[in-house]
């Protein structure tokens, strides 16, 4: 049992003889969190370490009735259900169910707020409580039946479409595909009480007409631009025709840039690739789609630029998600829309989608794509040009030998493309944590010495292995990012003697660091001009930091 969005794991320790000792604050804490996400079902008794209680456990009966008194005192809008479950290994857990707040935020008694983000439950600052308590309607808008349709008045190509491809789903269960009509269309929340259409269901397989009445039908408008910035084509899909599905497929199919290619050398024949992956911009155009909020007003813009394309989706990122945390920040403002797609085959899981966006990206040589958030609407920048164009070759020849998966060749990724990276810079272009998060992205990538490691904790310096490198015939230029201490040592050393040989003229922080090379990390440069004061061979002049100056001791030899 892994925990996340929805699911949380709590020792019985938590629940002490005297009921006044219970740690009612974090109990609260975590209920609440739930209650402003998704909802979600806390499991007392199973310890952080372990997947199942142990198998003689027991549950006190009174002890679910307990908890949800002190839990009904200590919060506000937090409804709960609490049940005592045997697992299969025959021990007991107590399940508290955690509702949804819908139309509400929930609090403490106190006036604390919390929400839950990935396997966290985090407070919510006072700058983005309005936002938390304007989204409620976001939260809602899938299964409202705002039209009052009953699922006959749908358009009957798009029903029995959209029927035939789940149920030829290979991502539907067979005990889903096997209902009827109205409990599969039930089942994905396309259908509410009465056989009526959700907003869902609407936007789905609804007529062109009602697709429109619904507040703000996704919209997109496709705008090439030349060198100079001037509009030169334009193409826009916003009359509420097509269902999501059908307007991403629209978009790909019938723009004719999405065909251009750049040829690379690959000995002596020429390797093509596209300007724009269909894996790229198909995933970015149903995060789009998908996440945007159905209760803000805006289109969707493509802006195609000569050497980037940029995606604009109306409306902020999900409270929680970050531009630095996208990667691996798991949060659904249109959960049943997200697994409806899912199930179409539309996007990966929840929160994978821009794993595969960096995949594609870095295996072929260019950047990862920039996401901004402005006040009103998120940026997704795409580069149009191959920053290592070696790289490719490199990293195919590894994964066809050790069947990589997918987050160690985005960790290949990236130290191909840097040529090295301490703990905190990989921590930092991948936004998690040192240690444990920091090595399941590595990986097997140090089991198979393909990586290798030197230092410790943040000064943990990772590149590939040269070996690897000779014996895939790596053609990437040299770099010093790789150097070691004490030859970066002597190649500071030698550029103060030549440049600051006496403390009349000492050598800038910054000038040192642009000769040596800018691709050493300030880290490292650090610690190597550390280590030389130390020593005695160089001292300081003026302020610490960049601003610092350096020259030779004067009983050093002037080379």
């Amino acid at each position: 049992m892994e925990e996340g969005t929805t699911v949380d794991k709590k020792s019985l320790l938590c629940f002490a003889a005297d009921q006044a000792k219970w740690d009612w604050d974090k109990l609260a804490k975590h209920c609440i969190a739930f209650a402003n996400a998704r909802g979600g079902e806390l499991f007392f008794g199973i310890e952080d370490d372990c997947e199942m209680p142990a198998p003689d456990q027991r549950i006190p009966r009174s002890l679910g009735e307990r908890l949800q008194k002190g839990i009904a005192h200590h919060c506000i809008n937090v409804g709960t259900s609490a049940e005592v479950r045997r697992m299969e290994n025959g021990g007991e857990v107590l399940v508290l169910r955690v509702l949804p707040s819908r139309q509400s935020v929930a609090s403490t008694t106190n006036g604390r707020y919390f929400m839950r983000v990935s396997d966290e439950s985090r407070p919510v600052m006072p700058d983005e409580l309005l936002r938390l308590a304007s989204e409620k309607d976001a939260y809602t808008w899938e299964l409202q039946q705002t039209l009052r349709l009953h699922y006959q008045q749908a358009n009957p190509v798009k029903r029995v479409k959209l029927l035939q491809e789940l149920r030829t789903s290979s991502r539907v269960s067979s005990f889903v595909r096997d209902k009827d009509d109205i409990e599969l269309l039930q089942h994905f929340s396309l259908l509410g009480e009465n056989e009526m259409m959700t907003n869902l269901g609407v936007l789905w397989m609804g007529e062109q007409a009602d697709r429109k009445r619904l507040r703000y039908p996704p919209a997109v408008q496709f705008i090439k631009y030349d060198q100079r910035e001037k509009k030169v084509a334009k193409r826009t899909w916003t009359d509420a025709t097509l269902n999501p599905k059908e307007l991403i497929e629209a978009i790909w199919t019938e723009i004719p840039d999405w065909k251009e290619f750049t040829e690379i050398p690959d000995g002596m024949f020429r390797e093509t690739l596209p300007h724009y992956d269909e894996v790229v911009v198909r995933e970015l155009l149903a995060n789009a789609i998908i996440h945007r909020p159905y209760t803000t007003r805006g289109d969707i813009f493509i802006n195609l630029y000569p050497d980037h394309l940029e995606f604009h989706n109306p409306g902020l990122l999900p409270l929680g998600v970050t531009p630095q945390n996208i990667l691996h920040q798991r949060v659904a403002r249109n959960p049943y829309l997200a697994e409806l797609s899912y199930a179409l085959g539309l996007m990966e899981k929840e929160g994978s989608g821009y794993d595969a966006i960096y995949d594609v990206l870095l295996s072929q040589g260019r950047n990862v794509p920039a996401v901004i958030e402005e006040h009103d609407r998120v940026v997704v920048n795409v580069e149009r040009r191959i920053v290592k164009a070696e790289v490719i070759d490199l990293i195919a020849r590894i994964d066809e030998s050790y069947q990589l998966t997918q987050r160690e060749r985005i960790s290949l990724g990236l130290l191909a493309q840097h040529g090295s990276l301490t703990a905190l810079e990989f921590s930092r272009l991948l936004s998690v944590e040192e240690g444990p998060r920091l090595r399941a992205w590595i990986g097997r990538l140090i089991e198979h010495k393909v990586v290798h490691r030197r230092g410790k904790t943040r000064a943990t310096e990772y590149r590939i292995n040269p070996e690897v490198l000779r014996k895939k015939k790596f053609k990437g230029p040299t770099t010093l990012k790789a150097i070691a201490p004490h030859r970066l040592k002597e190649l500071v050393l030698a550029d103060i003697t030549t440049h600051a040989p006496t403390a009349e003229s000492p050598a800038k922080w910054g000038d040192i660091h642009k000769r040596v090379g800018k691709e050493i990390s300030e880290y490292k440069l650090r610690a190597a001009l550390k280590s030389l004061r130390e020593e005695g061979k160089i001292k300081t002049t003026g302020k610490r930091g960049h601003g610092s100056g350096y020259s030779l001791c004067e009983n050093l030899p002037n080379k």
